[in-house]
């Protein structure tokens, strides 16, 4: 039995990949097929401007050939900065095309922050819009960078990135792409100390997430995808990629507003959309004036902050399906999904918002997900309670950090990527982030979940954000402090009222005590910055002392 079982395993052993049976898995091959497939079918829309997928193959090999004859080359960083325009999306099938690696650069950040950047990625070329003029024109006067600035102008096929592209050759040969774990995109991320992060995606992990992305969020070639998510970040999840894989049609946005946004689904369609918990507060506090009625629904996506009920309804009540969404710009964006049962739509709204706001199951080509003990790796029970660190493994997980060897190891001890934050799962195999682990208030030794807290206080009818930290109590160690913005044209309810509020839906324990009204400090990518929040607590803290 034994010499059966060696044979056949060297005779399996014998098949070696060739070029008839193994290329390398790249998301940048699914325009070609969307170009043979929909020749003539809208790719993407941007104002007044529609480009076929035979336009827009033929635009982008000619992108990628002028970056050839510049001198870009395997391996080198090719960045640009610009609004959710063409030039963007083109950017992202390009930039790999050549063998580069696209480096996409957060519009909201200041020119300091830009440059520092261009130096760490050592960039060879920077795209950048019209509308961050004064960046272009302070990267050019940079002697310490050695890189091509090609202006991106709107309507103006004469100059800067139009005259750059009309120079290649459509029909030019291009570098194959042979290594699938070859660097494809670098992507920088603050994290929470203020210290930048190069996250490099593969082609690899960007064909397989886009893949995913395709499958979970129903794509397919009747859809329209609204770019209200900046393709800066994570590469737009992916979806640009994503949209191609199915031949569908991207619809682009200079800003999101709220009035542009309602105008260009009733106007295009629009099927799909993704966007942070800050866009769909703009659309559900928009004046009636800016919104418009469509006869289909839109599914939108969501990371960051679960959904509470009340945005739900809200969503659902302008034409909306809410599903959230949970990742990393790591794990290239969204890598759970709250995949929503059949079932679930015969449920009362709240049992099927808090089924809603959990952050659900790994999408189809993730790998694995687990929450597990920190301290000895040990996957923690299904039960919904026992609170262990969220952890990921898999395909659709980063190569590491750039010129960062420390880092990259400390974020995958353990042969898994640890992502920080605190979650449970369920029994149905769901996982629900309870909170970051530096966020958990631990009140009379009981952990108390921010995210909970938060919950309630939106459900409180002049309630539009709200944020909760830790605030040091002698007594019982750390309390719950809340702070919110109310919405428009409201009136400032006491704390004693909030208080009640809080208490008929929330143990004692978990009760705010102290309140603060105003607007919430946010990153640049609209999350809500609680170590700020913290530092404000410090701060009244400290005026507390001062006065006694």
């Amino acid at each position: 039995m034994e010499k059966f079982e060696h044979i056949v395993r060297s005779a399996f052993d014998d098949f070696i990949p060739g070029p008839a049976n193994k290329i390398a898995l790249t998301p940048i091959s699914t325009l070609a097929r969307a170009a043979r497939v929909f020749p003539t079918k809208a790719a993407v829309i941007d104002g007044n401007r529609c480009t076929t997928y035979a336009e827009m193959n033929r635009r982008c090999h000619q992108l990628a050939d002028v970056l050839c004859k510049s001198g870009v080359g395997a391996g080198d960083v090719v960045s640009i900065m610009a609004p959710n325009v063409q030039a963007m999306i083109e950017a992202h099938f390009a930039v790999p095309m050549a063998g580069a690696v696209l480096n996409t650069i957060n519009t909201r950040l200041d020119t300091n922050a830009v440059i520092a950047i261009l130096h760490h990625a050592q960039a060879r070329v920077f795209f950048v819009d019209e509308e961050f003029a004064a960046v272009a024109n302070a990267v050019r006067s940079d002697s310490s960078l050695d890189i091509l600035v090609i202006d991106i102008v709107e309507d103006d096929h004469t100059k800067g990135y139009e005259a750059f592209l009309a120079k290649g050759d459509p029909c030019g040969e291009l570098p194959e792409i042979v290594d699938e774990d070859a660097a494809i995109s670098l992507s920088y991320t603050s994290g929470t100390t203020g210290d930048p992060k190069g996250v490099v995606y593969s082609h690899r992990g960007a064909a397989l997430n886009a893949l995913g992305n395709a499958l979970s969020m129903g794509f397919g070639p009747s859809s329209t995808y609204l770019w209200t998510l900046p393709l800066f970040h994570c590469n737009g999840w992916t979806h640009c990629w994503a949209l191609a894989v199915v031949g569908g049609t991207q619809v682009c946005m200079r800003k999101t507003e709220p009035a542009t946004v309602f105008n260009l689904i009733a106007k295009h369609s629009v099927t799909h959309l993704a966007a942070a918990p800050v866009v769909l507060s703009m659309l559900i506090h928009a004046p009636e004036s800016d919104r418009r009625r469509f006869d289909h629904v839109v599914r939108i996506a969501t990371g960051g902050a679960a959904p509470p009920s009340a945005v739900i309804k809200a969503m659902e009540d302008l034409g909306f399906s809410v599903t959230h969404l949970y990742g990393l710009t790591e794990t290239y964006g969204p890598n759970l999904i709250c995949e929503p049962q059949k079932e679930w739509a015969n449920l009362p709204l709240s049992e099927r918002a808090r089924l809603m706001a959990r952050q659900g199951v790994p999408h189809p080509l993730v790998g694995d997900v687990s929450v597990r003990n920190p301290d000895d790796m040990v996957p923690l029970p299904w039960d919904g309670l026992t609170i262990g660190e969220i952890m990921v493994r898999g395909n659709t997980t980063m190569k590491g950090y750039l010129k960062n060897p420390e880092a990259t190891a400390k974020a995958f001890t353990g042969g898994w990527f640890r992502t920080g934050d605190l979650g449970v799962t369920h029994p149905d195999g769901y996982v629900e982030i309870k909170d970051r682990s530096k966020d958990i208030i631990i009140s009379g030794g009981e952990n108390v979940s921010s995210l909970e807290i938060e919950e309630v206080l939106y459900l409180h009818p002049d309630v539009m954000e709200a944020a909760v930290v830790a605030r040091p109590d002698p007594k019982w160690g750390e309390t719950p402090m809340a702070f919110i913005t109310l919405k428009p044209n409201t009136v400032r309810p006491t704390p004693e009222a909030l208080i009640v509020f809080c208490k008929e839906r929330l143990a004692g324990y978990k009760t705010p005590k102290h309140f603060e009204f105003g607007d919430l400090p946010k990153t640049l990518t609209g999350k809500i910055q609680k170590n700020i929040l913290r530092e404000r607590v410090a701060e009244l803290l400290n005026e507390e002392n001062t006065v006694h």
